[in-house]
């Protein structure tokens, strides 16, 4: 099917692909790898530079008779409109990070330069989540110094635990 599909658009030959490997299930045990492959063969077109996690996301939106139809051209419009709602989620996502690093910005005015909190800011918009000992090691800083540096940024505990704690955006 990846031969077939070789002159067709980038997002038809990967719904083209998703189509064949749910309807035929060559591995029936590994169903989620289908969403992998298609992913990887996005990227080797360069039509994105990372897995398609979010593909899931959007195909849990689509309901699933639309997924599954009998009919493979509503299969395939189910699809894309998964694409769709992957690349909508994908958005919102971003348009999120995006104020919370304004959000941030704002608690950097009038610090000395020297300061590591625009360091801690792009550390904690590069991982979703992070702990004390992340932000010692990346940082180089002491325990308490970590610990003082996140009650500046403000930024939310998300373990609800007293000890190995850890912070992100949300």
């Amino acid at each position: 099917m990846l031969n077939r599909t070789t002159g067709q658009p980038p997002v038809l030959s990967a719904a083209l692909l998703w189509d064949a490997w749910e309807t035929k299930e060559p591995l029936q045990h590994l169903p989620w790898l289908g969403h992998l492959l298609v992913g990887a063969m996005l990227r080797q077109v360069r039509k994105t530079s990372a897995h398609l996690v979010c593909l899931n996301t959007g195909l849990r939106a689509i309901p699933r008779e639309r997924r599954r139809a009998r009919d493979r051209t509503a299969r395939l419009i189910g699809f894309l409109e998964g694409v769709t709602e992957a690349a909508v989620a994908g958005l919102r996502e971003h348009d999120r990070l995006v104020l919370a690093r304004e959000q941030m910005a704002r608690r950097l005015r009038g610090r000395r330069g020297h300061s590591k909190l625009p360091q801690l800011v792009e550390l904690v918009l590069a991982r979703p989540l992070v702990s004390t000992a992340m932000i010692e090691k990346e940082l180089k800083l002491s325990t308490r110094g970590a610990l003082n540096l996140v009650a500046a940024l403000g930024l939310r505990e998300i373990t609800g635990r007293g000890r190995y704690r850890a912070w992100g955006i949300l």
